[in-house]
């Protein structure tokens, strides 16, 4: 069980007396018609998005919600966060949570684990947010990252409704949701197994493609997801940043596995607008180029490659003859190493000798950061070499750009099969027996996306693609799922 025992500390208390004053300003009538949410998510921005981008949505298509959104930190908030949260409407409110210490976790920790017991440690903050909380309005639900998983034990005691937020695939999903079953009948390692495992209304998947933390079962981080996995079977419902249309067979299969118990409520795409800053060296460099013809290349806020591959990236690049925007971060081994840490070395100083005066007419290398959303969306950009993160998936949908997939950790592996064989807007370049992709292998797959008859139907479909997005969020699917969700919120209230 958890420990609820409290935490006075100064950081939530400060937090809390903010609270108090933003609550009692509000006239009593406006409370009670107001329904109010409390939200939990987990360490590093790109959890911290998605789970946030909901509640604006949420807000925004239903103005008589209010959500408290409770924030862990490992170490102090990142100036990124920090400045996100400040521009939420005046319905959100935010509460950081005393940082949780760098120091007393072990070196090389798996990124999986540092987020999970980051909020394991934090428990007892959450718990007083939540009591303070509940001591004021009456709180409907309680939806949390999934890596919050323990927090859902609280909802019973604060007569809530609980929701998990998962910020991924609805075939994660399935698989997180068939994992203990799967842990039961397989012995051996999953990567081992010659057949492919069939979830049901997925494409097919090799053990290799499962995500990283299932690569070893007698790891800790296999039994923390394990763990994880099973506690989603306790949910009232489980909110998913996906839309019909774009796995509807995932969907509906996990419609009939929830067997009527657990709801499911896909309602996404859900992604960060771009911050409109138009006058950035990539966006006008991009004015130049002609339509679809740059690719542009990015592993993600936290994807980092080895110097070997960087070297092999850079040199196929430089082979296929195409335009290229480059995000590039410093090398290191561990593919998710800027994941929570800020980076401090210059990038360009490891690319290989003279590859920036060679490429100078046709590309771009910018160090760490682009404005993602814009780039996609501007129309001399016409394919996107991606790490298949969730939310970089989505961003290109919303845009229309055809992909590469180049999975580096967590369940992007996943992510690209499904792109590539389920989708088929996305190629795969292969990997050899040392993990690495040659730089002829890149060119060539540089140049079908590009240039070649497989990249221009990739295209068309990433079009139609896109279109269902738009609709999904416009007044489709997405919309009249999220609009059942807050119908049941607003009855369970009593209004």
């Amino acid at each position: 069980m958890v420990d609820k025992s409290h935490v006075h500390d100064h950081h939530v208390t400060v937090n809390l007396m903010k609270l108090e004053k933003s609550t009692s300003k509000q006239n009593l009538d406006s409370m009670a018609k107001t329904i109010h949410i409390a939200v939990v998510s987990s360490p590093g921005f790109s959890h911290l998005v998605p789970i946030i981008e909901f509640t604006k949505r949420l807000v925004k298509l239903h103005p008589n919600f209010h959500v408290t959104c409770i924030v862990p930190s490992l170490g102090s908030p990142p100036e990124s966060s920090k400045a996100y949260l400040k521009t939420l409407p005046s319905n959100i409110h935010s509460i950081f949570l005393p940082p949780i210490s760098k120091e007393q976790f072990p070196q090389g920790l798996y990124v999986g684990l540092l987020i999970q017991q980051t909020i394991t440690l934090s428990l007892p903050a959450i718990h007083e947010v939540l009591k303070s909380l509940s001591s004021k309005v009456r709180l409907t639900a309680l939806v949390v990252d999934v890596f919050a998983f323990q927090v859902l034990e609280f909802a019973k005691e604060f007569n809530s409704l609980s929701y998990f937020y998962c910020p991924g695939s609805a075939m994660v999903l399935s698989l997180c949701l068939h994992m203990p079953k799967l842990d039961e009948e397989v012995s051996g390692e999953y990567k081992d197994l010659a057949e492919p495992i069939k979830l049901p209304g997925c494409v097919p998947l090799l053990g290799v493609d499962l995500p990283a933390p299932t690569q070893n079962r007698s790891s800790e981080a296999y039994m923390s997801f394990l763990e994880r996995a099973k506690a989603m079977a306790i949910a009232d419902g489980i909110i998913m940043n996906t839309f019909l249309e774009m796995e509807s067979g995932a969907i509906r299969a996990l419609g009939e596995l929830g067997n009527g118990k657990i709801k499911f409520y896909p309602v996404g795409p859900i992604t960060q607008k771009g911050s409109g800053d138009e006058d950035d060296e990539c966006l006008r460099w991009l004015d130049k180029q002609p339509p679809c013809s740059v690719l542009y290349v990015s592993f993600g806020s936290g994807g980092t490659l080895s110097q070997h591959q960087i070297n092999e990236l850079a040199w196929g690049l430089e082979l296929s003859g195409q335009r290229f925007l480059w995000v590039l971060r410093a090398p290191n081994n561990s593919a998710s190493a800027a994941y929570l840490e800020a980076e401090k070395e210059d990038p360009l100083q490891f690319l290989p000798s003279g590859f920036l005066e060679r490429t100078k007419e046709k590309g771009l290398v910018v160090p760490s950061w682009a404005p993602q959303v814009q780039v996609l969306g501007h129309n001399s950009v016409g394919g996107f070499l991606t790490h298949c993160g969730w939310n970089s998936t989505l961003e290109s949908v919303q845009e229309g750009v055809p992909l590469i997939t180049w999975p580096l950790f967590a369940e992007q592996r996943m992510n690209a099969v499904m792109l590539a064989d389920g989708l088929k807007v996305a190629l795969r370049p292969r990997f050899n027996e040392d993990g690495i992709v040659e730089k002829e292998e890149i060119a060539k797959v540089i140049k079908c996306l590009m240039e070649g008859e497989v990249g221009k139907g990739m295209r068309q479909r990433m079009r139609t693609l896109k279109d269902f997005a738009a609709n999904a969020l416009k007044d489709g699917s997405s919309t009249q799922t999220l609009s059942q969700l807050t119908s049941q919120w607003e009855n369970s209230n009593g209004n």
